[in-house]
């Protein structure tokens, strides 16, 4: 039996659901909506700085990222594949859209830390 990385992507792509559907709500709401009507005081810069600082902190933020980046890249592969009917290049599609994942994660470890 041929061994395959699919089930670790679906593990990534459920993780990435699950943040999508539960923090990112939050964070629009609080951020997007309720601070800016006045409804919540915005947060102090030092207050800002202070959270952001910790690591704990920093890695949450980091992981939100990354399973959504995940998330994002695994549908944008199987929609791709899917509508435009150019499975026969799946390969390329999965290295593009992971490699972007992946890159994207990269990129938010080197800001973030």
């Amino acid at each position: 039996m041929k061994r395959t990385v699919e089930p670790y992507l679906w593990l990534l792509f459920s993780g990435g659901g699950v943040v999508a559907a539960l923090v990112l709500p939050v964070l629009v709401l609080l951020f997007g909506v309720l601070m800016p009507l006045g409804v919540l005081d915005w947060p102090t810069a030092e207050h800002l700085r202070a959270l952001a600082g910790h690591v704990l902190v920093r890695l949450a933020l980091l992981v939100v990222v990354v399973l959504c980046l995940f998330h994002a890249a695994h549908r944008i592969r199987f929609t791709s594949e899917e509508l435009l009917g150019i499975a026969r290049f799946d390969l390329l599609i999965a290295v593009i859209c992971y490699g972007g994942a992946v890159a994207g994660g990269v990129m938010a470890a080197r800001l973030m830390f």
